[in-house]
């Protein structure tokens, strides 16, 4: 056989082999692909490690673990678990969904205590550190209750009046008034007037009632909404 006809035989052979090769990775990627496995996925990389979809396959194989590891944090539903996704996946695809989820658990445990508390304090915390949650309107509702009204003791032209008054009402009803409130003027309100601390409607109507047996005036008022102050702030 002469040179040519055999360089010719051998890139005849060497095409075909080529041929054969790409059409086995074809098929084989087709395959891992239609199964869409971890383990289809590094079988491909291990049978065809020079094939150009090899970081492809990868990238697919990230993506499944992202997802398998995620779907194990969901089931657990622990704030521990949510944490050890973060941690082995911190840019992973469900980041985002993680940290709401341990929010979440924080919002409706500190909901849990401040239910179980029931006071003043407990609701106000709660609203405090979690404004937003799905809880903050019950919160509200509840610390509107208990502390929706206070007993106004006076009204006022002047601050120094105010604090006059405020002085006076601490000498004669120590026992009765705890802390005792100077509000300052504010949108239709041009006096200054004294005030209770908050506390529910039926506190202050007793607490108004005992002061007007001992010669003080006072009535019972609902902490204003529009007034720009709000139960926390009084």
């Amino acid at each position: 056989m002469k040179k040519s006809s055999l360089a010719l035989l051998c890139a005849g052979l060497l095409a075909a082999a080529g041929l054969v090769a790409c059409s086995s990775s074809n098929a084989a990627w087709q395959k891992a692909s239609a199964q869409g496995t971890i383990a289809a996925y590094r079988g491909f990389i291990r049978l065809h490690p020079e094939d150009s979809r090899v970081q492809q396959a990868r990238n697919r194989i990230d993506a499944l673990e992202d997802a398998r590891a995620w779907r194990a944090a969901k089931r657990a539903g622990t704030e521990p678990a949510y944490r050890h996704y973060l941690a082995r996946y911190p840019a992973g695809a469900y980041t985002a969904q993680a940290q709401d989820a341990i929010t979440a658990l924080k919002e409706s445990s500190a909901w849990r205590t401040a239910r179980t508390a029931g006071t003043i304090t407990a609701y106000r915390t709660f609203l405090q550190t979690f404004p937003g949650a799905p809880e903050a309107n019950q919160a509200q509702a509840r610390l509107d209750k208990l502390a929706g009204y206070q007993v106004q003791l006076g009204r006022y032209r002047t601050a120094s009046a105010a604090n006059a008054a405020v002085r006076h009402l601490k000498t004669r009803f120590a026992s009765l008034l705890g802390t005792i409130r100077v509000v300052p003027p504010g949108g239709a309100v041009k006096v200054t007037t004294v005030r209770s601390e908050q506390m529910s409607r039926p506190a202050a109507l007793a607490l108004c009632a005992k002061l007007r047996r001992a010669g003080q005036g006072c009535s019972v008022v609902p902490i204003p909404s529009s007034s720009g102050l709000t139960l926390s702030g009084l």
